[in-house]
């Protein structure tokens, strides 16, 4: 049997099987590659870092709760010294080892009252200096109603409600409502859809709804104490 030798056609397919083979392993790797090198790049990128948050500051006082929510009878009954007057004096007092903040103290001669002072004496209160630098201001002259809160451990106090609190009076006496006050007061028989009141109508408003709040438990429980 004579030997042939190979052709020119098996040569070179012989020649590429050897060339293509050893190098397609690494052609596969090549193209597997690249999708996992994209996720590796996007599972490195990692979230913005946001600042902390930072506490909100101490409150000073009894909370105030939204004019809307307040009435008569919840004015009255917060507040622990109620009574009209004018400004007399207004002083500052920087903080000191003796008191640990700022404050303001405002006199007031006392021309009416309802609870918690004499009518004819000088009244004084002591306020933070936050509450003034926010609005809650006084001059000397001024004539004033205010419901306040009864002193703080620190002997502070301020309206109750905030500005709720307080009403304007004029040289006769009269207190005028904002429309807060007519809002809240729109019920009350003897307040309602008034633009202003003379004092005693307003401290005849107080004891009414003051004796209302005291007569509530007693009809919740059929007058059975």
């Amino acid at each position: 049997m004579l030997w042939r030798m190979p052709g020119r056609g098996s040569l070179l397919f012989a020649l590429l099987f050897l060339i293509v083979v050893p190098i397609l392993p690494a052609i596969l790797l090549a193209s597997l590659s690249v999708p996992l090198a994209a996720q590796s790049s996007r599972a490195d990128v990692s979230p913005p870092i946001l600042p902390p948050r930072l506490p909100l500051p101490p409150t000073v006082g009894p909370p105030v709760r939204p004019p809307g929510s307040i009435g008569l009878s919840q004015l009255s009954q917060a507040a622990g010294t109620i009574f009209s007057g004018s400004v007399t004096a207004v002083e500052r007092h920087p903080a000191s080892s003796q008191q640990a903040i700022e404050t303001v103290s405002i006199t007031f001669h006392v021309d009416q009252a309802i609870r918690g002072v004499i009518p004819g004496e000088d009244f004084t209160i002591s306020q933070w200096i936050a509450l003034w630098s926010s609005g809650q201001r006084y001059r000397v002259g001024e004539r004033v109603l205010l419901f306040l809160y009864p002193p703080s451990k620190l002997g502070l106090t301020s309206c109750v409600g905030g500005g709720f609190g307080r009403f304007t009076v004029d040289p006769s006496g009269e207190v005028f409502f904002t429309a807060q006050h007519r809002a809240a007061f729109r019920a009350d028989p003897i307040l309602g859809g008034r633009a202003r009141a003379s004092f005693s109508d307003l401290a005849l408003a107080v004891q009414r709804a003051e004796l209302q709040r005291a007569e509530a438990p007693l009809a919740e429980t059929g007058g059975m104490r």
